[in-house]
């Protein structure tokens, strides 16, 4: 692992992956993060690689461990993410077989299946190389996603004859054919409204995208795709894909070219958003068409796809000059909209923006009121590996996806939080503490699932049942482990607090 570039480990320590831990110890090239649970250690993985843009790598041990880790592999998995699970399995003689040895579970497999890009099992010392060789570029290429290995303890303690030298493994990349392309280039230089619709598979072709941008493209992001092309630029609608302004546009745009995306329901409308005509690229061959119907599916990298059409290109297309104008103007009015709707809070989301923006720093966010209504969208980005959310909507994960993206940043991670997501994770403070991890919490205290009372007063007759949260003094708890607090109790005063 070291040989091939990993840096950091992730993970807990337990009786079932000691010799690797031992043995990561005593080699000293790697940094093990010790999370105090599992799911924490996946989702600081999960972050870690979406930050990077490299292979994070989650250590569990057997059985209720691995368990343990499941929900947040399925974030992993739900976003893409490049991450290998390695854990742990009973001695050979016992796995499998239902024989009840200490932390078994016989159809552990079958849940990592369910979680997984890929499931591999070491059954022997001596094919480490070999499986290590299948399971990381399985992770590393398009589409990527997490991979599960596991590796017998017995076959852990195993002496094995190691290579003398291990070269990373390269991703594997789809290759459009030229003619696709060609049809491509074709489809482009016939639109005199194109506009691209960027997601999380566009993320590694950020200076392709960028320049298709500058000779005439418009761009809207997913909310995985925010900041492939920077948010600061004119000419791009960001992640304002489904506003009415944003509606009103894809009207007057005679092409979209989808790179990297499932176009999600809850970014289309439940796919009920009219959309231009779509031609697509995508990795995952499965994905051509799958939420709309399309022109032309591409299948191939997007970096490799956008550089070949680029070629076919000239310097500046032959589009509306009035396209980039007409975009700015429907960002804008949905900006101001927001900043009505937000009313006092409008000082906190410019704020953070200000403070994203202008230092560069990572922007995390767990599944909170103020992330639905402008952490998503308002606060801009400017690189494509700034941005770490819960793309699956699971509430809970932003305090350990807060350290995984401070471990693997160069700046900060601003980490925004809700207090019913925090009390899932509190106890993952501490590893920020004892990693001195260069972050900042902002936390959201309404004491209450706020997004749930906000459902329960608009569908349910306001009957707030079990939606009120019993909290703890945050103050205390914060001193009790050695993390700096400060609590703002004037809006005004916010700017200055962070």
């Amino acid at each position: 692992l070291a040989d091939i570039g990993v840096t950091t480990i992730f993970g807990v320590i337990s009786i079932h992956n000691m010799p690797i831990l031992d043995a990561v110890a005593r080699q000293g090239r790697i940094r093990f993060v010790p999370a105090r649970g599992e799911a924490g250690a996946m989702n600081m993985a999960d972050a870690f690689a979406r930050v990077t843009g490299t292979l994070g790598v989650c250590m569990t041990s057997t059985g209720t461990a691995a368990g343990n880790a499941a929900g947040a592999q399925a974030e992993t998995l739900t976003a893409g993410s490049p991450v290998l699970h390695l854990t742990s399995q009973v001695d050979i003689a016992f796995a499998d077989r239902d024989r009840a040895p200490i932390h078994d579970v016989p159809k552990q497999p079958e849940m990592l299946r369910g979680v997984s890009k890929a499931v591999y099992r070491m059954w022997d010392a001596n094919g480490a190389i070999g499986v290590l060789t299948a399971a990381v570029p399985a992770a590393i290429s398009a589409p990527t996603g997490p991979v599960s290995l596991e590796i017998p303890v017995d076959v852990q303690r195993s002496p094995a004859l190691t290579p003398a030298k291990v070269h990373a493994p390269a991703p594997q990349r789809p290759r459009a054919s030229d003619g696709e392309i060609d049809d491509l280039a074709a489809a482009l230089l016939a639109a005199k409204r194109p506009i691209m619709w960027l997601g999380g598979g566009a993320r590694g072709a950020s200076a392709e995208a960028t320049e298709l941008h500058r000779r005439g493209v418009g761009v809207v992001t997913s909310t995985q795709g925010r900041g492939t092309v920077s948010e600061e630029l004119p000419g791009t609608l960001g992640a304002f894909n489904m506003t009415p302004e944003a509606a009103d546009l894809y009207a007057t745009c005679d092409l979209m070219l989808v790179v990297g995306s499932r176009l999600r329901g809850n970014e289309t409308r439940n796919n009920k958003m009219p959309l231009p005509r779509l031609v697509q690229i995508d990795a995952e061959a499965s994905q051509g068409g799958r939420n709309y119907p399309v022109e032309l599916f591409v299948h191939g990298d997007a970096a490799d796809t956008l550089a070949r059409l680029l070629d076919r290109l000239p310097e500046t297309l032959d589009t509306d000059p009035g396209l980039s104008f007409d975009i700015a103007q429907a960002r804008a009015k949905a900006e101001g909209k927001m900043r009505d709707v937000l009313g006092p809070y409008r000082v906190v989301a410019d704020a953070l923006s200000e403070a994203v923006t202008a230092g560069g720093h990572v922007w995390v966010r767990d599944v909170t009121i103020s992330n639905s209504t402008f952490g998503n969208r308002y606060v801009r980005l400017a690189q494509p590996r700034q941005g770490v959310h819960a793309l699956g909507g699971g509430i809970g994960q932003g305090v350990a996806m807060g350290i995984g993206a401070a471990l693997g940043s160069d700046g900060k991670a601003i980490t925004l939080l809700g207090d019913g997501g925090t009390m899932l994770g509190l106890a993952e403070v501490i590893t920020a503490v004892e990693e001195q991890a260069p972050l900042v919490y902002v936390l959201m205290n309404d004491q209450a699932y706020g997004v749930i009372q906000n459902i329960q007063d608009a569908q349910y007759g306001g009957r707030r049942d079990y939606s009120k949260l019993a909290v703890p003094d945050f103050a205390g708890f914060c001193a009790s482990v050695g993390m700096p607090h400060v609590r703002v109790t004037e809006v005004e005063g916010f700017a200055r607090a962070l």
